[in-house]
């Protein structure tokens, strides 16, 4: 699926001596998704892994819980797609009485206010890796970033398998919690469960996207910078730990004991 634009209008950046270019930029284009029928949201993000961006937001938003609950299709002409999803799911979402509000990530308008209290207490899911294992796959992680090394404007995200303790699904955009989604839509495109699977991120945690990643069922969401208090509340409500401060000597572990 061509989900990058053909323009050559887009700057791109450049390296010299292996440095970063006093012009580079990093690409920032609005992508549209209709849900059966109604416009519901447009991300300004990195044009690419878009399939995956909107698999994963559909499934963080609680349209879907599984790649067989969606019909996507793309625009032939534009950026953007339709979606088509059991209208019971639309009515549920609706049902939930959310409103717009403007996130803390990225400037990114999110659709639901991510209330703690929505969320039903469960006991801890999963392990955390010791600190030289959390180091070592951050190390990987920023290896990965193509996009980091040649601009230094990106936000990444990666799951990671509970059971190999290697990341899968990569994601870079100049939004992190687009990067979250994009990695999420990955591994369900994939039919791979992430249920008990941790995150790393490159930014802090915001409500939203400790949101996101309770609704994944993941085990654990680490950062090498540190969760809002919002997040923190909702990640002991759901059972997960998020790791602040995550490439430090001494990690800092919040939410569910």
């Amino acid at each position: 699926m061509a989900t990058v634009p053909d323009s050559t209008d887009l700057i791109q950046p450049s390296k010299r001596g292996g440095r970063m270019s006093e012009d580079a930029a990093v690409e920032e284009v609005p992508v549209w998704l209709e849900v059966n029928g109604r416009p519901i949201v447009t991300w300004m993000c990195t044009p690419d892994l878009l399939e995956e961006l909107a698999i994963g937001w559909l499934h963080g938003e609680g349209y879907i819980d599984s790649i067989d609950q969606v019909h996507l299709r793309p625009c032939a002409t534009d950026l953007g797609f339709w979606a088509e999803v059991p209208e019971e799911r639309v009515l549920a979402v609706q049902g939930e009485g959310r409103r717009s509000v403007l996130a803390s990530g990225c400037g990114a308008v999110s659709t639901f206010l991510a209330d703690p209290a929505t969320i039903e207490a469960q006991p801890a899911r999963g392990i955390v890796p010791e600190v030289e294992q959390l180091r070592a796959l951050f190390k990987a992680l920023f290896a990965k970033g193509e996009r980091y090394k040649d601009t230094g404007g990106i936000h990444a995200a990666a799951l990671v398998d509970a059971a190999s303790q290697e990341l899968v699904a990569h994601a870079e955009d100049i939004g992190r919690h687009n990067a979250v989604d994009k990695s999420l839509g990955a591994a369900l495109l994939a039919r791979r469960p992430v249920q008990g699977m941790g995150l790393l991120v490159t930014g802090r945690i915001s409500a939203e996207l400790a949101f996101k990643a309770a609704r994944a069922g993941l085990a654990y969401v680490a950062t090498p910078s540190v969760p809002s208090t919002l997040a923190v509340e909702i990640a002991r409500r759901s059972g997960m730990i998020l790791v602040g401060r995550a490439v430090s000597a001494h990690p800092q572990r919040h939410g569910a004991r």
